[in-house]
């Protein structure tokens, strides 16, 4: 079932959903499993798994450092069809412009369609390491938009290299991300809107957010976006700060501000089980006030550990 007929089933009620990143190549599923077991009670209708893209290594050869490519983290389309086996849950794998040809995108919509996967989620994906802006593969999409318009092409019937005529097209439902706080790269927050609005008249069925602590801002940029006449659900995506080094780390990375009175919450800790806790008790108060407003689901980027979203779940649903 798409994600957008999920919400639409829930008449108002806010849903329950999580993020999970795959294991690292080498390691067994079942890892992934536990982590997915306690999460399970509380009904997810959907379950997204991220993609990476790929990342240069050195191998020494014959005194010579040689560049290879590799990728950390494969198999998100296998993971999305194991889950979705086991637990009789929809998935909705990440699709990335970076790292992938037009081609190699294709043949993986085709094999989540042969697989009943209905939903994806169209992302731009991160710079290289050894870059310092997102250069587009050779081949691949620039920006998120070209992924949106290729994956309703191929709803469409229209491969990219003919148009085919079947029964059986697909009909993904295609989530896209937005950015309460903007995105790292865009000069405004209004800028940054009018290319989720071009995304949005692409085809883009629905929005999740990047992670975010003040739910004003949250706030705003819905009504803004409803300024700008994007009329999808827009999904919050939320984290809990686990870790002290997490006041760092979050704001170089993704940046975004912290509150004070969570900043300082987390300063007061003298261990990270304290900051944990503290993580968790933001997250509910969070959580409330999110379905107070009335937002269609609570996506949870859960990052592989299920125990502190299974104690914020526990106080929610």
């Amino acid at each position: 079932m798409k994600v957008t007929e999920h919400i639409k089933q829930a008449k108002g009620k806010t849903l329950f959903s999580f993020e999970i990143i795959p294991p690292k190549k080498g390691n067994s599923i079942q890892e992934l499993y536990r982590n997915i077991d306690p999460l399970m009670e509380f009904n997810p209708p959907f379950i997204d798994v991220t993609t990476s893209r790929e990342e240069y290594v050195y191998i020494e050869k014959g005194g010579l450092l040689d560049r290879k490519i590799t990728r950390m983290r494969p198999g998100t389309v296998g993971i999305c069809a194991a889950i979705k086996h086991k637990y009789d849950v929809d998935t909705v794998p990440h699709v990335l412009c970076g790292g992938f040809t037009k081609e190699e995108t294709e043949y993986l919509l085709v094999d989540c369609h042969y697989l009943g996967i209905q939903n994806v989620m169209a992302l731009r994906g991160d710079a290289m390491k050894h870059q310092n802006y997102f250069e587009a593969t050779k081949g691949g999409h620039q920006y998120a938009k070209g992924l949106v318009e290729q994956i309703q092409n191929l709803n469409q019937g229209k491969y990219l290299h003919d148009v085919m005529e079947a029964d059986g097209c697909s009909d993904f439902c295609i989530g896209v991300a937005g950015y309460p706080e903007k995105h790292i790269e865009s000069p405004s927050l209004k800028s940054d809107l009018k290319r989720l609005r071009e995304k949005v008249d692409a085809g883009a069925d629905y929005v999740v957010t990047q992670m975010f602590f003040d739910n004003q801002k949250y706030f705003e940029f819905v009504e803004a976006a409803k300024d700008m006449g994007i009329d999808v659900p827009i999904i919050p995506g939320i984290k809990p700060i686990a870790i002290a080094k997490h006041l760092q780390l979050l704001p170089q990375v993704f940046k975004i501000d912290l509150p004070e009175d969570l900043i300082t919450a987390v300063e007061g800790c003298k261990t990270n089980k304290e900051v944990r806790q503290v993580g968790v008790e933001w997250c509910i108060q969070q959580s409330k006030e999110l379905i107070d407003y009335g937002v269609p689901v609570l996506h949870y980027y859960s990052m592989g550990k299920s125990s502190n979203v299974q104690q914020i779940a526990s106080a929610i649903f």
